[in-house]
């Protein structure tokens, strides 16, 4: 709708202007500033506008022009509002679609969790969040490829293959002197009971099977992993990329690096010129005993992302690797390339709490709280949308007791309440809201006018959302636009009136609105509830 605007006043000012939303609503629907032109042009600013709202005001797409200083207030006519309601209506799901400006090519990175141990919560809210800002570009027509790294080479990994050794042998009534650093929690135990019965007992009674269990045991935990993913709603990965594989081509990497002058020799280590472009110490690369470090296998990864050609690359990172940033981005510079087409977008870690109490931690996984559990406690859609709620670099605290209230405390609950109480009227009619498109409407009262205004603004929320990266202005949005329908909803009778027909169609865009905004959140809509 307001590129539709800005599309109208192209041809007296060159371009398509920008078209604001004024702060109070008693001045219109938008609001286009003239003082740009109007310097141009050497004019005042006042009088520009009104020559300008004069030149426009006879139009059927609005109801009143206003020119106030150096802006022109817009307020849309009933006509322009059922012209794009029968839109909605008849695009349904599609409303919006391929609506960025400019449409971009773009990588997308997100979990990545070593395949060590099941998901947890902190994955989980990287994961929604990375599949949220998925599904609303593609939405907008962006072409994104997601991609999970799987880092299934390196020290992690044979932890990983050790810890199972111990386990099975402690199972199988084998001597077992523990380590100071392996992995616990009963899910090691399990998965090593597994490798006995898959495996035999052969792999653990001399130290030689740990390679074979690490490897074993990391493809099990991929599949476990697939299957919490799954079960969180996440869409399909295009991409899974093993590290191991990727990391075949370090030397390859190390020689372009030296060209560059990237590397030195210091202290028996191969050190990383990274203060050079920002990093607050340089880094090493390669150990005194000649093994990459984990930023090798970094970097790497980038130099492979950067050659497929993408116009951005986008990773998603837990907190915890804020300082991998500057020395990951100095190393895509020495390679040749601009690493201001690489964001690294942190996911800060969730605190659960269950009716005031912190939520207890997973026998299974031992000091984590595993997303399973939450998706078995709350459900997936419950648990998305409050994942969503906030920008992910901030702190996330929620009592999964709130996501029981049947009340606006929950917002997941009110918005799809305002959905399933319009699919109600539907049905008591014997109509589905997505067909409906009986009349036209031309004696709106302003309740419904404002209901539609806020409707249409899905398509310039979800480009704010993706552009800053924030999918809580959708959730947000969709709470407002709920609230509004029940503020409606409970002040005016839709059925048996003679403004039936009319409040149908505006309801059934509402339903349509809220369908498709949660949709992109990757929560179902509730038919009833």
């Amino acid at each position: 709708m307001k590129k539709r605007v800005a599309e109208i006043f192209k041809p007296f000012l060159g371009e398509e202007p920008p078209v604001n939303l004024p702060k109070n609503r008693e001045f219109g629907h938008y609001a286009i500033p003239v003082f740009k032109y109007a310097k141009a042009q050497k004019r005042n600013p006042a009088e520009f506008a009104r020559e300008l709202g004069e030149k426009v005001v006879q139009r059927e797409e609005f109801e009143k022009v206003e020119p106030v200083g150096g802006f022109l207030n817009l307020t849309l006519s009933q006509k322009f509002l059922d012209q794009f309601a029968n839109r909605v209506l008849e695009e349904g799901e599609e409303f919006g679609k391929g609506s960025a400006p400019v449409k971009e090519s773009i990588l997308l990175e997100y979990i990545s969790a070593n395949p060590t141990g099941p998901l947890h919560i902190g994955h989980g809210r990287g994961a929604v969040f990375g599949d949220a800002l998925l599904r609303i570009g593609r939405h907008l027509g962006h072409k994104i490829v997601a991609e999970y790294y799987v880092n299934d080479a390196g020290r992690q990994i044979y932890l990983l293959g050790l810890s199972l050794w111990l386990a099975g042998r402690e199972e199988l009534g084998l001597p077992v002197e523990y380590p100071e650093e392996y992995y616990r929690g009963e899910y090691i135990k399990e998965l090593a009971k597994g490798g006995l019965k898959e495996l035999g007992e052969e792999p653990f009674r001399n130290e030689s099977g740990v390679e074979q269990l690490a490897e074993w045991g990391k493809d099990k935990m991929l599949e476990e992993i697939k299957r919490d993913l799954e079960a969180m709603g996440i869409t399909p990965f295009d991409n899974w990329v093993s590290e191991k594989e990727i990391f075949t081509r370090w030397e390859e990497v190390r020689q372009l690096l030296e060209k560059a002058g990237a590397l030195y020799e210091k202290d028996g280590k191969v050190w990383l010129k990274s203060t050079q472009f920002g990093d607050d110490k340089d880094r090493v690369v390669i150990r005194e005993d000649g093994r990459p470090t984990y930023l090798a296998g970094d970097i790497v990864y980038h130099w492979d992302k950067f050659r497929r050609g993408f116009d951005r690359y986008i990773n998603i990172w837990g907190a915890d690797h804020h300082g991998y940033i500057a020395r990951v981005k100095s190393a895509i510079k020495f390679l040749g390339y601009d690493p201001a087409k690489l964001e690294i977008l942190l996911a800060q870690m969730v605190k659960l709490l269950k009716g005031g109490e912190p939520f207890k931690m997973s026998k299974r996984a031992g000091n984590f709280i595993l997303v399973r559990d939450l998706v078995e406690e709350v459900g997936a859609d419950p648990m998305r949308f409050i994942f969503l709620t906030k920008k992910p670099d901030t702190h996330l605290e929620f009592d999964i007791d709130q996501l029981s209230q049947q009340d606006s405390s929950n917002p997941a609950f009110y918005i799809n309440y305002a959905h399933a109480r319009i699919r109600s009227i539907f049905r008591k009619i014997g109509k589905e809201y997505r067909d409906f498109i009986p009349v036209e409407l031309n004696s709106l009262g302003e309740e419904e006018k404002a209901l539609l205004f806020s409707a249409f603004q899905l398509p310039y929320i979800l480009e704010e959302a993706f552009t800053h990266r924030e999918p809580h202005r959708l959730t947000n949005y969709l709470y407002r636009l709920a609230s509004d329908f029940h503020s409606y909803y409970n002040r005016t009778r839709i059925l048996e009136t003679p403004e039936e027909a009319e409040r149908l169609k505006v309801v059934a865009v509402i339903a349509t609105i809220l369908k498709l905004g949660l949709g992109l959140l990757g929560v179902t809509a509730k038919e009833r509830m």
